[in-house]
């Protein structure tokens, strides 16, 4: 009788692969948008869930690195609270200078990472990620899907953190993603 093959050392040279393309895919994104001071995407290349972000705020700009500030922090401990502690990748929509190299590299990143799910933390998150995707716009706390992905948009989740009544409607709004079969 033949023993069981080991696939764990294939399964972690598949890993590496995947890792190395995702890699590729969105450093070649992000030359989309070569202007000096750039707020780069960062999280894990293989993440389920993306959180996108429209401007960056003074810590993201400082670090040079999408949700860098409490905005991140934040988001995180949400995330984990409705039961999404998988891994995530963050970016910004709004760097550099306008126009249609901006719009494609939010749909190169969405699709180099390849999320389960999306996450449009503000209304120009959620302008730019229709435009990237040719759909309309996301409704605040309506789980839509795009392409496959699963889709919310958030009534402003920076702005939120400052302002307790807004916090309970984005709040609100994100508890869409705790239902347990979304499949």
């Amino acid at each position: 009788m033949n023993e069981p093959a080991d696939t764990s050392a294939e399964a972690a040279r598949i890993d590496v692969l995947f890792r190395e393309k995702a890699r590729a895919e969105v450093d070649a994104a992000e030359a989309l948008v070569p202007d000096a001071g750039v707020v780069r995407g960062q999280g894990d290349l293989l993440a389920d869930v993306l959180l996108v972000k429209g401007d960056p705020g003074p810590r993201d700009a400082a670090k040079k690195r999408a949700l860098a500030g409490d905005d991140g922090v934040a988001i995180g401990r949400a995330l984990d609270a409705l039961g999404l502690s998988s891994a995530r990748f963050a970016l910004c929509t709004r760097i550099g200078s306008p126009g249609v190299s901006r719009i494609e590299r939010v749909r190169l990143m969405t699709e180099a990472i390849d999320p389960r799910t999306v996450v449009l933390l503000d209304a120009e998150a959620a302008e730019d990620f229709a435009a990237a995707f040719g759909c309309t716009v996301p409704a605040p706390g309506e789980l839509t899907r795009i392409l496959g992905r699963e889709v919310v948009a958030v009534d402003g989740f920076a702005a939120s953190l400052s302002d307790d009544g807004r916090k309970r409607r984005v709040w609100r709004q994100l508890k869409v993603l705790e239902q347990e079969d979304r499949s």
